[in-house]
């Protein structure tokens, strides 16, 4: 099964690469992926609405949003830039190419 490809302005060939997962254990709530990007794929939501794995937590990590975590809104939304897993600095994203729809 081929996967999804575009052209560059350039003429390359490129394959997007769609964010499939969000790990809420790492994120500090930053909010940079929400900043960078281009569509509405991602949404900032209070931390203690979630059931987390608290022992994972790192308090010193919370300097900037302390009750804050992102969270994926719409994924069915990402154009596959990537932009957001650039600017993440604990690493939270996961991406993958998709098949092509039949």
């Amino acid at each position: 099964m081929s996967v999804i490809t575009g052209l560059t302005r350039g003429g390359l060939e490129w394959t997007p690469s769609f964010v499939t997962a969000l790990n809420q254990n790492n994120c500090i709530g930053c909010g940079r992926c929400y900043k960078v990007c281009p569509r509405n794929v991602f949404e900032l939501i209070d931390r203690d609405d979630l059931d987390l794995d608290d022992d994972n937590l790192d308090d010193d990590d919370f300097d900037e949003a302390p009750g804050m975590v992102m969270n994926l809104k719409d994924t069915l939304d990402c154009i596959g830039c990537e932009a957001c897993s650039r600017v993440c600095p604990k690493g939270c994203l996961s991406h993958e190419p998709h098949a092509m729809a039949a």
